[in-house]
């Protein structure tokens, strides 16, 4: 897949990696602390920037060929969905997913990598627009700081 060439004056297009990794929700905040050891996931004026799904079902035979022995039936585990953008880094990018590798309570762990395009706000730009948080009564969701 080619990712589209944009111009626009109204966001700053910029490649990079969508990573989403499959976690038992224990899990998922030890996981995240290690990935931010090796980058501070900055989007723009925000940085630890991640998303979290709800808890899902993960499920899994395991075959026996690796550390677990074989198991007959299907095994179900909830787990989450941890996923963030990194920039376009090789290096960067086999750093994260080793940390992810050595935080991560599973042998193999599922983890998705893509390329991807986000896009950032030009500093500035509508900020006396209505739908902005900062322009109406505070929604429960703004942190106490930014009312």
């Amino acid at each position: 897949m080619t990712l589209p060439n944009l111009t626009t004056e109204r966001f700053i297009p910029e490649r990079g990696f969508r990573i989403t990794v499959q976690v038992p929700d224990q899990n998922a905040k030890t996981v995240a602390e290690e990935i931010l050891r090796q980058t501070n996931l900055q989007y723009g004026d925000y940085d630890s920037v991640t998303f979290k799904t709800v808890a899902g079902v993960q499920q899994f035979r395991s075959l026996g060929s690796g550390r677990n022995a074989a198991t007959d039936d299907i095994v179900e585990v909830p787990c989450v969905e941890l996923s963030f953008f990194l920039d376009d880094d090789d290096a960067l990018l086999a750093r994260v997913i080793e940390s992810i590798y050595a935080a991560h309570p599973y042998e193999e762990p599922v983890v998705f990598v893509e390329a991807c395009l986000r896009t950032r706000h030009i500093r500035g730009l509508d900020e006396d627009n209505p739908n902005r948080f900062w322009n109406s009564a505070p929604a429960d969701w703004v942190p106490e700081e930014h009312r």
